[in-house]
């Protein structure tokens, strides 16, 4: 103790210093922790990996420890020295400090508890319970000292007194000395204990060797030890140094003293055996100490003074007691202040390695489900791909027959109504006027009239069936597409809710822009008609062409009179066997042409051909009188009728593929929104491919995670280990 070494105190020093550093990293990896619970709780995409009440548990856990730290930083090995009135409880203390701190003396000295602690600070100062103000320390007596104290000062209080650590080698390795007023001057036994002496590790009796251990003493550490399990206590024999005066009583005295002492700790109060009792037992002269002490540091010797005989053997106890006091002190501190402590952080460790683990687990399990959903996703996007590209060729080619199919049944339709085109023309009635307008308006009635009925007409044909084709069709690519969509979308799958209607542009207005009526009279034995009726339209115009010019030149050389009137009869037999014989035979000469008209009126003779004339003027005649606007109403209809079924035969392959095109179009629109729907149904399953594979990303984040922070726990366990091996010596 007088040497500056290394004091025993240091290893509870070095103890709170270790345990402070781990409880720190301890505090920062719960944190750590916690974060990453209450992170992956309240994360959607992990569908509570981490459940509410690990999140709760480790917070519970992070409360705990901050609370334990923030102990342990105030943590400090306290001595709380007790004993009647005038033992000496305050001369020991300072005797330990090496100067008169605090207030002694004879009769009732100290009147309130006063701790002493160590500051850095060079100055010494106290301060009160309801005060933080520094104050001298030379008031310590008039806040201390029962006579200078006020009468209104609770003996209950504290006074805590800062003395520099440079002053006392004790002081600087969190020692805190108690001293207390006299156990036998109170009532308030039982509120001293509760305020003062649970934290205490150490309790020092201060006793009287002049006398010995009193009943009141005894009652005050009956109840220290029905509050603290087995509370570690010396017991101080004081004033030893009075033996002197009776050395032939000395050693029966000490044994009496020491038999009583080890009674009361073994027997009485049962805090340690018999054989480790009188180890805690000491007979001191604290005054004496004190003296020597004050002497030595003044520069004086030790022996100074009016010392009793026996003083270095009395001397070498009161360092034999600091010395085992330091020793016994900073074990039990370090066993009582750190054991619990250490005890609840295994246990806490224990508790998230458990949560680790169970998040570890957990997240392992969902990663396989999102791994094996996701590769079902994967299987089924292929498939749809695949299957979809298969289906649209074979769908394309359907849809191809399908519309030729419709484009030939309308086909046949508009054949047939071409075929009863006429009929449809002599069912149209309207007035009919020969006026250019009144005609004109005719016409348009008539094509309207027309065209409404044949639409009709190939409604009634081709429609039914032809809806029922479209029909068809679209289930036909519904049910071949339905097994892409996923369920929910299959349920919602229908056929369009309008019905196909095939529409048919006939557009007879436009076929018939060029159609000129021609309802003029002509006569059905007139030349031209015969000529179109036996050589035919085209042969017709190239006769009637020559004949014109051949009367031409017959009119040029006629004569008067009858023979006038014979040639111009030969000249239009003539000219009527010259044109029959053109359009089948080769031309002759001159003179075989008047031979033929010689032979024509000698053989048949004027009578004959006056006849034939007057025959033929009379046909003319009612022919001309006949050619009512009936006869030209039906001569405009038979004119329509052929060339309206002209322009139509004409045109019959676009109309009839048109409609084809409609049903294509009604066809390739149902499968293409078909087709949205399967590219709805690839996105989704994409962002739901992404969605876990972000999902399984961060689960094995997850993991990674948990198995650090498992790792962290282990070293932390080891670190707890060493710790307890080295300052506890206990298991967990």
């Amino acid at each position: 103790m007088e040497q500056d070494g290394v004091s025993p105190l240091q290893h509870f020093v070095v103890a709170k210093k270790t345990i402070s550093a781990l409880f720190h990293q301890l505090l920062e990896f719960v944190k750590e922790g916690s974060d990453f619970v209450e992170d992956t709780w309240r994360s959607e995409d992990l569908d509570n990996v981490a459940e509410e009440d690990q999140c709760l548990q480790i917070q519970t856990c992070f409360r705990k420890l901050t609370v334990i730290k923030d102990v342990l930083d105030r943590r400090h090995m306290k001595v709380a020295f007790f004993g009647r009135t005038s033992n000496g409880k305050s001369t020991i203390i300072n005797a330990m400090l090496r100067e008169r701190v605090l207030p002694s003396g004879i009769g009732h000295t100290t009147n309130c508890f006063l701790s002493v602690e160590g500051t850095d600070g060079e100055q010494a100062y106290l301060t009160t319970e309801d005060s933080e103000e520094r104050k001298g320390i030379e008031t310590v007596n008039h806040l201390a000292h029962a006579l200078h104290m006020n009468r209104n000062q609770d003996s209950g209080c504290l006074v805590r007194v800062f003395w520099p650590k440079t002053k006392c080698v004790l002081l600087r390795d969190d020692l805190v000395l108690m001293d207390s007023p006299g156990i036998d001057v109170t009532s308030e036994l039982d509120s001293w204990i509760d305020k003062f002496c649970l934290d205490a590790d150490v309790f020092v009796l201060v006793a009287n060797s002049e006398s010995t251990i009193m009943n009141t003493e005894k009652h005050f550490f009956h109840k220290v030890n029905e509050r603290i399990s087995k509370p570690n206590i010396f017991i101080l024999n004081n004033r030893w140094d009075a033996s002197v005066l009776e050395p032939e009583y000395l050693e029966d005295v000490r044994k009496q003293h020491m038999d009583r002492c080890v009674s009361f700790l073994v027997d009485e109060l049962k805090v340690v055996d018999l054989n480790k009792a009188p180890d805690r037992i000491f007979f001191v002269s604290a005054k004496e100490v004190l003296s020597a002490r004050i002497h030595r540091a003044q520069g004086m010797p030790e022996t100074g003074g009016a010392l009793a005989e026996g003083f270095q053997e009395r001397l070498m106890e009161f360092q034999s007691f600091e010395r085992t006091f330091e020793e016994f002190i900073s074990q039990s501190a370090v066993k009582t202040k750190f054991e619990q402590h250490t005890i609840r952080a295994w246990q806490i460790i224990e508790s998230v390695k458990a949560i680790m683990d169970a998040i570890n687990i957990s997240s392992a399990e969902k990663k396989v489900f999102s791994l094996e959903d996701r590769e079902a996703l994967m299987d089924r996007l292929e498939f749809v791909r695949n299957q979809l590209n298969f289906i649209t060729e074979d769908i394309k080619d359907k849809i191809k027959v399908v519309s030729d199919e419709v484009a030939a049944k309308v086909s046949s339709a508009l054949e047939e109504e071409m075929r009863c085109l006429s009929v449809l023309v002599d069912e149209f009635c309207s007035e009919f006027i020969p006026a250019p307008n009144a005609l004109a308006l005719y016409k348009t009635k008539l094509v309207s009239y027309v065209e409404e009925r044949m639409v009709k007409n190939l409604e009634l044909r081709c429609s039914s069936s032809i809806n029922g084709c479209v029909l068809s069709s679209q289930r036909d690519i519904m049910d071949t597409l339905r097994p892409l969509l996923p369920p929910a979308a299959r349920a919602q799958l229908h056929l369009p809710s309008r019905r196909f209607t095939m529409t048919y542009d006939l557009n007879l207005t436009s076929l018939g822009a060029d159609f000129t009526e021609d309802i003029d009279f002509h006569f059905s034995l007139g030349l031209t008609s015969l000529v179109n009726r036996f050589l035919g339209p085209a042969n017709a115009k190239q006769a009637l062409s020559l004949l014109e010019q051949k009367l031409k030149l017959t009119s040029s050389s006629a004569h008067t009179g009858s023979r006038g009137h014979e040639d111009l009869a030969l000249s239009m037999a003539s000219g009527l066997l010259s044109l029959t014989s053109r359009a089948s035979l080769a031309p002759v000469g001159q003179k075989r042409l008047a031979l033929y008209k010689l032979l024509v009126w000698r053989a048949v003779g004027w009578r004959v051909i006056v006849l034939s004339v007057s025959l033929y003027s009379f046909l003319y005649l009612y022919e001309r009188l006949t050619w009512t606007n009936s006869s030209k109403e039906r001569a405009l209809k038979q004119q329509y009728v052929d060339h309206t079924t002209q322009r139509l035969q004409a045109v019959a392959h676009i109309i009839s593929g048109d409609s084809g095109q409609q049903v294509q179009q009604e066809m390739v629109a149902v499968f293409a929104r078909m087709c949205q729907q399967v590219d709805k149904s690839e996105m989704e399953l994409e962002t739901e491919i992404r969605r876990l594979s972000a999902r399984i990303q961060r689960l094995e984040s997850v993991q990674r995670r948990s198995k650090t922070l498992r790792h962290k726990a282990t070293d932390l366990e080891s670190q707890l280990e060493r710790f307890s091996a080295q300052y506890l010596q206990i298991d967990h």
